[in-house]
């Protein structure tokens, strides 16, 4: 089906054929009238290509989705305020440690969850971690104050990851001094039980005392050239990137909307504020989130 475009002449002559019925029968039509005389090859090639498009774009939109289960299906299930998938922590240094995660939660509303894997299953910690976070939802809903310490044996790779709420408290350069001066060292010897005791006393310091107090002790002190993290500086540029091609690209710009409002309207309900005991009495998270911020080491 075609299309006569519109001008002048055709709205003139279809204005004169609506008085004279003859010259509506000699064929001519005004602007938009189809003329059933068959279907273009430039329209069939519209056609083709608007076809090919959307089913490139589902078959990219199911990709997408199914990695973002696959990887969904490999998080570790949050089954208490210290997961030990790995099995590196002693019984007697969880219960030594959960009290303390404990009585920072009843305190402060602070939810601080130690977590161990056996696999980041080929990522890097960060992303990894901040999956995770997010999965659990760690802290009140509105106050994002939840921290993952995060270690990974296999790969010797530990991440402290910080909610929204907690990342003018708890900074990147602290979480950096935490790991390089509390856990990492104890790891390199194979003592994990005492670098997560030490990594968890450490941060609860600075998160329940004064900076003019956790200042004073060596092992929290900062370095006045601390350097950025280097991830802080891809995360950034990745951002400018995704910028861009929201900008640039309406392809792309669709597809991402489309992505991001099915993630949005697929997501599960809001949580009440602050981590819980579900009905079946397993422990679960508040409904936090987190942007990335905190830091990781290697041993």
């Amino acid at each position: 089906m075609t299309f006569v475009p519109w001008s002048f002449e055709a709205c003139s002559a279809h204005s004169r054929a609506r008085g004279n019925p003859g010259q509506q029968s000699a064929g001519v039509r005004g602007p938009w009238v189809p003329a059933f005389a068959g279907t273009s090859g430039d329209e069939e090639r519209f056609n083709l290509v608007g076809t090919c498009f959307r089913r490139f774009a589902l078959a990219i939109a199911a990709l997408l989705c199914t990695a973002i289960f696959s990887l969904a299906a490999n998080l570790p299930a949050l089954t208490g305020r210290i997961v030990d998938q790995a099995n590196v922590i002693p019984a007697e240094t969880r219960s030594a440690i959960e009290p303390k995660l404990s009585e920072l939660e009843a305190k402060s509303g602070i939810q601080l969850v130690v977590a161990t894997v056996s696999s980041l299953d080929g990522q890097e910690v960060e992303p990894y971690a901040n999956e995770l976070f997010r999965t659990w939802k760690l802290g009140e809903k509105t106050k994002n104050n939840g921290v993952l310490l995060l270690v990974a044996p296999n790969e010797r790779r530990v991440r402290i990851e910080v909610g929204y709420g907690l990342e003018g408290t708890l900074t990147d350069a602290l979480t950096k001094v935490i790991i390089q001066n509390a856990i990492a060292p104890r790891f390199k010897t194979g003592d994990f039980s005492g670098g997560i005791a030490r990594g968890v006393d450490d941060i609860i310091t600075v998160l329940t005392t004064d900076a003019s107090e956790w200042q004073k002790r060596p092992s929290l002190r900062l370095d006045s050239h601390e350097t950025r993290d280097p991830v802080s500086w891809l995360l950034v540029a990745g951002l400018i990137a995704l910028v861009t091609l929201l900008i640039v690209s309406p392809g792309f710009r669709w597809f991402f909307l489309n992505v991001v409002l099915n993630i949005l309207l697929n997501s599960g309900g809001s949580r009440g504020g602050g981590g819980s005991f579900s009905s079946g009495g397993g422990f679960s998270g508040g409904g936090g989130s987190s942007g990335g911020a905190g830091a990781s080491g290697s041993w």
